[in-house]
């Protein structure tokens, strides 16, 4: 790679992490070509950017963005994924390729420009996603009002089942 095309590399990058809401990295080493493949499609579809960057180049894109905390694990084959939307599917992803593949190793990740260990991405990867906890945030505030609905015609349904109650003893 020659200066201008290192230049560019840093220019993208440091663009991309500049807007991202994540970045997690990840050693690679050992996987072959259609593991990666498969990686990058999942990724794909989960909406991330994932790409094999040399460590220096990521040090300099990363400066003063939320990535910088990153700079501890920058040593060795490093693999980045870069999140512009929900962290947690993604994080899932990777995860779950990890446990499939024992040569891919996550190395740590940047959540809003706080530094996360491998646990701590684990942990992140167990979350429901987005929706599923805006579904039960909506389902507990409609709550009340379902059960304020609910005993408020329990009222008049109290009252025909005792007169119908009458009626029928009436009749008999």
């Amino acid at each position: 790679m020659n200066k201008n095309s290192k230049e560019q590399v840093v220019a993208e990058l440091a663009a991309k992490l500049a807007t991202a809401k994540a970045a997690f990295l990840a050693d690679y080493r050992g996987l072959n070509v259609d593991q990666v493949n498969s990686l990058r499609g999942e990724l794909r579809k989960a909406g991330v950017e994932y790409q094999v960057v040399k460590n220096t180049l990521l040090r300099l894109a990363a400066k003063d963005t939320g990535a910088e905390c990153l700079d501890p694990h920058l040593a060795g084959p490093t693999a980045i994924a870069i999140v512009q939307t929900d962290p947690v599917a993604p994080a899932k992803v990777l995860a779950e390729f990890a446990k499939a593949n024992t040569k891919f190793e996550l190395k740590g990740g940047a959540l809003d420009g706080k530094l996360l260990s491998v646990d701590d991405i684990k942990a992140l990867a167990e979350l429901p996603s987005r929706e599923v906890l805006l579904a039960k945030m909506l389902g507990s505030l409609n709550a009340p009002a379902s059960n304020f609905v609910g005993v408020l015609a329990a009222i008049p349904r109290s009252l025909v089942q005792v007169l119908a109650a009458i009626q029928d003893q009436k009749a008999a």
